[in-house]
C-alpha cells in the first residue's frame, strides 16, 4: 500500500514539475516573443521576419520552396538569440542591456574614417529643458569671425533642391556662447546661438555654388515646449517640418540634418594643410527602407573628403536598437542624412572651414547628379 502510495506521489510531482515548467515555458515565451515583436518583424536580425521563418520550415520539408534560401540561416543560432538576447557574432550583445549607457555605444561603423573607431563616436547628451530656451547673443569674438569673409551671395537660384534643418537646434558650441573649455558641456546649448547658424552658412555656401537651398530654422526647443513634449520626440517633431517641405515644395530631393556633437576638442578638431576644422560624422538609420540608398549617398560625401580634405570626415555611421531613433526621418528620401558637425569646443573658424568643405562635397555629389539626368 505504501509502495502504491509513494509511486502517485512520485508520479504526480513529476507532472506537477511538467505543468509549472511548461506554463513558465509559454510565459517566458510569451515576454521574449512581445519584446521581440516590432510591426510584425522578429528584431533577432534586421533581415529575418515571421513570414522568411515560416518559409524556412516549410522548405526545410520541401526542397522547391526552399530553394534559394540563405544556406546560412540557423535556427539554433535564431532559437539561442531569441531566449538569450545574445547574439552570437556581436560580443556588444553580453552587456548591451546590462551596462547603463552603453547603448550609446551600440552602433555600427559603416565606413571608418582614418582613426575611426567605438572609442571615437558621436555622444548626445540631454541637457535640461530650460537651458534650451536661453537666447544667448554670440561672444563677440566669434561674430566677429562669422561676419568676417562672408559667403558671396551672387544670384540666389529661385528653384530649391536642398533642405537643410535642424532637428535638435538647441545644439551650441562653447566659443560661440563665451564660455570656451567648460567642463560641463550640457551648456553648449541655446535657443538663439546654435547649429541653426551653421544650417545658415551651409546654406549661403551651396548657393554660391548655384544650387537652390531651403534652410529652415525654427526653434525646436521652444515648439516641444508648446506640446509639452521631451527631447526624445524631437525627430517626430522634425518629421512635420520635412513633410511639409516636400509637400509645398516638390523639386526638393536632399534632406541634410545637421547635429552638434557631445564629445570633446580632441575627438572633433583635426588641422588639415595649416588650417584648422571641425570634424564631420555622418549618421544612417538602420531601421529605415532608404537605408542602403542614405548610406551610398553619405559615402558619396565621406569619399570626397577623404581625397579632398583627408581626416576630416570620421565616416558613417549606422543606428538602430533600443532607445534610439533609427530612422531620422529618412525614410522620407533615398538622399537624406544626419551630419555631426564638430563638438562642443569647436570655434567659429573651424566650423566655417568645415561648412566650405561640406558645401564642396555636396555641390560636387549635386551637380554629378545633374549631368547624369541630363543625359538621360
Amino acid at each position: 500500500m505504501n509502495m502504491n502510495m509513494n509511486i502517485v506521489k512520485s508520479i504526480f510531482g513529476s507532472l506537477l514539475i511538467l505543468i509549472l515548467s511548461t506554463i513558465a515555458f509559454f510565459v517566458i515565451a510569451a515576454t521574449i516573443s512581445l519584446s521581440k515583436l516590432e510591426l510584425g518583424k522578429i528584431k533577432i536580425d534586421d533581415k529575418v521576419d515571421a513570414s522568411a521563418i515560416l518559409l524556412r520550415l516549410v522548405g526545410s520539408e520541401n526542397a522547391m520552396l526552399g530553394h534559394g534560401l540563405n544556406e546560412e540561416f540557423s535556427f539554433s543560432k535564431m532559437g539561442f538569440e531569441l531566449f538569450t538576447n545574445v547574439q552570437i557574432d556581436d560580443i556588444r550583445s553580453l552587456v548591451r542591456y546590462e551596462l547603463p549607457g552603453f547603448v550609446h555605444f551600440d552602433l555600427d561603423i559603416l565606413i571608418a574614417g582614418e582613426g575611426t573607431d567605438y572609442t571615437d563616436i558621436p555622444m548626445e547628451s540631454a541637457p535640461p529643458v530650460e537651458e534650451l530656451l536661453k537666447e544667448r547673443e554670440m561672444a563677440s569674438k566669434e561674430l566677429a569671425e562669422l561676419q568676417d569673409g562672408n559667403v558671396p551671395s551672387g544670384k540666389v537660384p529661385t528653384e530649391k533642391n536642398i533642405y537643410i534643418y535642424h532637428t535638435h537646434s538647441w545644439e551650441s558650441y562653447l566659443p560661440l556662447l563665451g564660455i570656451e573649455g567648460a567642463k560641463d558641456e550640457d551648456q553648449s546649448v541655446d535657443g538663439k546661438t546654435n547649429i541653426t547658424i551653421v544650417g545658415d552658412l551651409l546654406g549661403k555656401e551651396l548657393e554660391s555654388k548655384g544650387i537652390g537651398v531651403t534652410v529652415d530654422k525654427t526653434n525646436v526647443g521652444q515648439e516641444l515646449k508648446k506640446r509639452n513634449w521631451k527631447t526624445a520626440k524631437s525627430y517626430e517633431f522634425s518629421r512635420t517640418l520635412v513633410q511639409q517641405a516636400m509637400a509645398s515644395n516638390g523639386k526638393l530631393n536632399y534632406f541634410i540634418d545637421l547635429h552638434r556633437d557631445s564629445l570633446r576638442k580632441d575627438s572633433t578638431s583635426i588641422e588639415i594643410n595649416q588650417k584648422p576644422y571641425a570634424k564631420l560624422v555622418f549618421v544612417i538609420g538602420k531601421d529605415n527602407k532608404n537605408y542602403n540608398k542614405n548610406i551610398a549617398f553619405a559615402n558619396g560625401i565621406h569619399e570626397y573628403l577623404q581625397t579632398h580634405y583627408p581626416g576630416l570626415s570620421k565616416g558613417v555611421l549606422g543606428k538602430s536598437g533600443a532607445h534610439v531613433d533609427g530612422v531620422y526621418n529618412q525614410d522620407l528620401s533615398p538622399n537624406s542624412v544626419v551630419v555631426e558637425v564638430g563638438g562642443v569646443d569647436n570655434d567659429m573658424k573651424e566650423l566655417k572651414n568645415s561648412v566650405e568643405a561640406l558645401a564642396e562635397a555636396i555641390s560636387n555629389l549635386y551637380w554629378k547628379a545633374e549631368a547624369v539626368q541630363g543625359n538621360n
